[in-house]
């Protein structure tokens, strides 16, 4: 069954996958799509979509979002994932799916609030989003070397489009109910091979300088603050681990997923001075 005509609620409704969802929603026909924000008059969602104002860390703000919502899809949030999904309970939801991570991660307190509630569940566990390359963003608009640290970790980053378009699906289809979906892209690159695919989005040579582990937390920090060292130890992690790539984000596509090189051509201007992107 498809549920086009159910009221879909959108939680984190601006944020960088939540916006995604919405159009990913309309894309496919649902006809009943209301999203939560903070500031509706500041959203700039499309026409024909409930905008209505809130956020899931106050749930007392959450009342009348979830009146008479079927579906929802539930951005994470932690600290107030438990009250939430009561709340989505009570109010009668009918099915959750959730944005999480990989099982036993700091995303994992999602997830058990989800199940314990009684709500049927679907749970989103994708890896390292392919944004994440934005951390280089200040070094590769200032120059053409990037300073990191880890530079032949490999994992298989995914795009935010195609987690948007995979929680679409879920969410207006049956046959998702108690599945846990661990979502990479296409492909298990390396960090160094990362910078050479922005490169080439970007019509130039980039190079990869390898920093020692210390000096890789500091030169992180610039951009992470103090996540940096947390950051370092999950590379480190995926060193003795290296990720590999998935079936299910390109079965549940129908398509193979978005590849870096790809992703990149799309969004160079993230990588360009402002000056030369806004042209």
């Amino acid at each position: 069954m498809v549920y086009e005509n159910a009221r879909i609620l959108v939680t984190g409704a601006t944020g960088n996958v939540g916006r995604l969802v919405v159009d990913a929603l309309l894309a496919r026909g649902a006809r009943d799509v209301r999203a939560l924000t903070v500031n509706p008059a500041r959203a700039a969602l499309p026409s024909g979509v409930e905008v209505v104002t809130g956020y899931l860390g106050r749930p007392a703000s959450l009342p009348a979002a979830l009146d008479g919502v079927d579906r929802l899809y539930l951005a994470p949030l932690p600290a107030t994932a438990a009250e939430v999904c009561s709340m989505a309970a009570a109010a009668g939801v009918s099915h959750i799916v959730d944005l999480a991570g990989e099982k036993g991660g700091p995303w994992q307190v999602v997830e058990d609030a989800v199940e314990a509630c009684g709500v049927p569940w679907t749970h989103l566990e994708p890896g390292e989003f392919m944004t994440n390359t934005g951390v280089w963003a200040a070094q590769i608009t200032a120059g053409d070397e990037v300073r990191d640290t880890c530079g032949d970790v490999v994992n298989a980053p995914i795009a935010l489009e195609d987690i948007a378009e995979i929680a679409a699906k879920v969410l207006l289809e049956d046959g998702h109910a108690g599945r846990s979906y661990y979502l990479t892209g296409p492909e298990a690159v390396s960090r160094r091979e990362k910078v050479a695919a922005l490169g080439a989005a970007l019509g130039r040579e980039l190079t990869f300088v390898d920093l020692p582990r210390d000096a890789g937390v500091e030169q992180l920090s610039l951009v992470m603050g103090e996540h940096a060292e947390w950051y370092v130890n999950g590379l480190e992690s995926l060193a003795e681990y290296p990720q590999a790539v998935d079936p299910a984000a390109a079965e549940l596509l129908g398509r193979p997923g978005m590849a870096l090189t790809e992703w990149a051509r799309r969004h160079a201007d993230l990588f360009r001075p402002a000056e030369i992107a806004g042209r």
